[in-house]
């Protein structure tokens, strides 16, 4: 017969944290009393017991003397108002899972929102939660009971959801899944602790792959109980407190069985279980052995773990670490360098991830973890390497300051002096911010790591210019990027070569200033209207024939054609009309009016509207020649028809 014990079998790091605290005192002498049993294992409490610990139902029943030790289950806050009136001297082993709970109970009742817990309402820890909260707060133990809530939660502004840390998984995900259909007002927290979360889904996996399962453990542990459930999904499960209860006959013609341990059970009993099942444990595995790979391994700053996620926020993920039965807390910025990431977008529940412990908290179990510096140290020895072998590297500017950018390479922080960021010094280096550049890294030593990305660019540029100059021809598109702006033009990168689009190229209209058509960083399509392979000189167009309003004018309005036109400057000889963009024709004084004009300023003014006939035009000295009196005489002559 095979024996597979969980890894995740024994005390979690909330029971075993209190039952220390509680054998420490007892060894230093101290008169210790727990409110209520220290844990759900009888053993374990008759043995405290018999080295003189009490086990008090309550405060009052606490005597003078004696040191109170509140167990992980947690106690409402009234409890601690009773001790602190009895200046009782007291130890607060409240597991952190449960604490959390209740800080997020207290935030409902500020809030005036309804508190939903999902546990048993007779258990200690759901008792202490409840205590916590000053608002409305009602427990239900399953889905059925959830449902039955509807109407109440429909009449509700504001609902807080929590769930019991020893709840059934599965159940858990059935009740979120109808709360988030059904209350979009309800805020849903993840409170089923790591360890519950593991040991589960291990009890899972492994009922499926044996013939029987043992859970060992109290009966009246509600975390027991759940595994338990669990098992009995896949397999012929049990449970049992201690080897006692072990029947031999049960076993007989097994061929794997499993064996897993709330988390209230001593590896004291899960030895003695195992021992009383079989002298040889996988393959010769001795039992100190056994045990051991299932204890939780030491962390330390630095070291790298695997971990798999357990809850998603949106500022930080909660993972349980493999070989350890310590959470760990990621935050968004130790996930990710970009400052408009979402923690919801870079990773989902189950998702197993790398990561560096950063710091250990041996108080709370909860560490504080990175993937960034995990990469970081990952992406170093590239770096390395490349800083040797001058190979070129890629990266993503994640930021700009007065002395260059800093590119992420492979989770490495590069600095790159605004002198080697770009091949012009007057070109604004903080664009670079959000883009992805390829560079070298021209210094590593200890955390100095400098690069350069225009050393990158200008041998890219070489390999383009020489394409350029073997292809280029009069007439030939590109697409270029506007590098800068002068008086008379706009240089244009149109592939390693800088092209000069003069202003007049730039529009058919006059420009004071080629910033009123194009600025810096914009992409457009030009052409090469002439080059010079000697001196390396492109110049370029912009307007397109096209647009040209003269061609426009020559196909589109005839001789005698009309126009209600703007008043664009006056002369003495006359006033210019823009009846085209780009494109102004001269009213001569003589064809303002049928009567005698002796200045054009006493009959017209800039801006105004006036009505002019197209009456000549000289397409080579582009000039164009109006009238305005000849619109006059038409009116008339209608005057005349219909008088």
């Amino acid at each position: 017969m095979e024996i597979i014990l969980a890894k995740t079998a024994g005390f979690c790091f909330g029971v075993n944290r209190a039952v220390k605290l509680t054998y420490e005192l007892l060894d230093k002498g101290c008169k210790v009393a727990t409110l209520g049993p220290l844990i759900h294992n009888p053993q374990v409490v008759a043995d405290l017991e018999a080295k003189g610990a009490l086990t008090c139902p309550d405060v009052d029943a606490v005597p003078d003397g004696y040191e109170v030790v509140i167990r992980s289950h947690g106690v409402p806050r009234s409890v601690y108002e009773k001790i602190g009136t009895r200046a009782l001297a007291f130890h607060d082993a409240t597991c952190p899972f449960v604490s959390k709970i209740h800080k997020i109970a207290e935030e409902a009742g500020k809030n005036g929102a309804l508190l939903l817990v999902a546990g048993d309402a007779s258990h200690p820890e759901v008792q202490g939660i409840v205590g916590h909260t000053s608002g409305e707060v009602r427990v239900f133990a399953n889905l059925d009971e959830l449902e039955a809530m509807r109407e109440i939660l429909a009449q509700q502004k504001s609902i807080y959801v929590v769930a019991q840390t020893t709840f059934r998984v599965q159940s858990w995900e059935s009740c979120k899944a109808f709360l988030k259909k059904w209350c979009t007002n309800a805020k849903i927290f993840d409170t089923i602790c790591n360890a519950t979360w593991a040991r589960q889904q291990e009890a899972e996996d492994l009922s499926q792959k044996c013939d029987h399962m043992i859970v060992i453990g109290g009966h009246h542990s509600s975390n027991t109980q759940k595994l338990l459930q669990v098992a009995a999904r896949h397999t012929d499960a049990v449970t049992i407190e201690t080897a006692d209860e072990l029947d031999r006959e049960w076993l007989r013609g097994a061929r794997v069985v499993g064996v897993t341990a709330g988390a209230s059970t001593p590896s004291s009993i899960i030895e003695e279980v195992l021992n009383c099942m079989s002298e040889e444990i996988r393959d010769d595995m001795s039992f100190a052995e056994m045990l051991e790979a299932s204890e939780a391994k030491p962390l330390f700053a630095g070291k790298i773990v695997k971990a798999k996620v357990i809850s998603v926020s949106p500022t930080e993920c909660v993972v349980g670490i493999d070989g350890s039965k310590h959470t760990g807390i990621v935050k968004l910025n130790e996930m990710t360098h970009d400052p408009n990431a979402k923690m919801e977008d870079l990773v989902k529940v189950d998702d197993e991830l790398d990561l560096v412990v950063v710091k250990t908290n041996d108080q709370e179990g909860v560490d504080t973890l990175s993937r960034v510096r995990f990469e970081a140290q990952k992406g170093m020895k590239d770096v390395s390497e490349a800083a040797e072998n001058g190979t070129v590297m890629e990266g993503d500017v994640m930021e700009a300051n007065k002395g260059g950018v800093v590119v992420n390479v492979k989770g490495v922080r590069v600095f790159v002096p605004r002198s080697q960021a770009t091949m012009r010094r007057d070109e604004d280096y903080t664009k670079l911010v959000g883009q992805h550049v390829r560079l070298v890294i021209t210094e590593c030593a200890g955390r100095k790591i400098v690069g350069s990305i225009n050393k990158v660019t200008a041998e890219e540029n070489k390999a383009k210019r020489e394409e350029f100059w073997q292809n280029v021809e009069v007439g030939k598109h590109y697409t270029g990027v506007v590098k800068s702006l002068t008086s008379y033009g706009a240089f244009v990168d149109i592939g390693g070569v800088d092209g000069l689009c003069h202003i007049s190229e730039l529009s058919w209209s006059n420009l004071k200033h080629p910033s009123e058509v194009v600025n810096v960083g914009d992409t457009i399509d030009v052409y090469v209207k002439s080059y010079d392979p000697e001196n390396q000189k492109v110049s370029l167009g912009y307007k397109k024939e096209e647009d040209n309003p003269w061609e426009k004018l020559k196909n589109e309005y005839p001789i005698g054609s009309e126009f209600t036109a703007p008043v664009v400057s006056i002369t003495k000889f006359g006033a210019f009309v823009r009846i085209l963009p780009g494109v102004d024709g001269l009213v001569h004084i003589s064809e303002i009016s049928n009567e005698r004009v002796n200045k054009v300023s006493d009959v017209l003014k800039v801006g105004d509207e006036v009505r002019v006939k197209l009456i000549n035009v000289d397409f080579d000295r582009k000039r164009i020649s109006l009238s305005m009196k000849a619109c006059e005489g038409e009116v008339e002559a209608e005057g005349s028809d219909a008088e």
